[in-house]
């Protein structure tokens, strides 16, 4: 595992593309064009990729957003996408990528590192669920269950409110779920998961 460089651009978008369009290959034509926006539009903190021999296999992202505290706006973080060839899948690459970009997002010195995503995958891996802590997701589209928190030294109890994206996520719909891919994990993470 090692940072990403600018060399690495056109790998990186072949593997975003093969993890999310494994099912959907719309889906990871879209995940892969709102990465190079985010990273064209300067908001990337952290880009990390997992390396075998000289191929790259797996890639992670963390990005810059605030959360919208009473008291002021505080710079924080976002994980996302993170994304392992199919065929690489299982092998723990994206559980070390995981732990990679919850380092590199306290390094940075943001008091905190969300995402939306499988509590059953991220919860074992350090994060918890964001609204135990009176945080609201930038969606009212995200499952309550989905939106989740790693907090660091630099939190504090004031910081509670609504995570703020960049525009980039909007523009391209990528905040939350629309159904029937939201009722669907609404339905699953109420079936699945004891409450927080």
């Amino acid at each position: 595992m090692r940072p990403a460089t600018r060399a690495d651009d056109r790998d990186i978008d072949a593997v975003i593309r093969a993890a999310f369009g494994a099912a959907d290959p719309g889906e990871g034509d879209k995940v892969a064009d709102l990465w190079a926006e985010v990273r064209d539009a300067g908001l990337v903190l952290a880009e990390l990729v997992s390396v075998v021999g000289e191929e790259v296999v797996g890639h992670v992202g963390v990005s810059h957003c605030w959360l919208d505290a009473r008291r002021e706006l505080v710079e924080v973080a976002m994980l996302s996408p993170l994304s392992t060839l199919p065929d690489h899948q299982g092998a723990g690459i994206g559980t070390a990528l995981v732990g990679a970009a919850i380092e590199a997002a306290r390094a940075s010195g943001r008091p905190a590192l969300f995402l939306e995503g499988s509590p059953a995958f991220y919860g074992s891996r350090g994060f918890e669920r964001a609204g135990s802590y009176g945080l609201e997701p930038a969606s009212r589209r995200t499952p309550e269950a989905a939106f989740q928190v790693v907090r660091f030294d630099a939190y504090a109890d004031w910081m509670t409110g609504r995570l703020v994206y960049p525009d980039v996520w909007w523009r391209h719909d990528a905040a939350g779920l629309r159904d029937p891919d939201l009722a669907f994990l609404e339905d699953l993470f109420a079936r699945e998961l004891p409450p927080s």
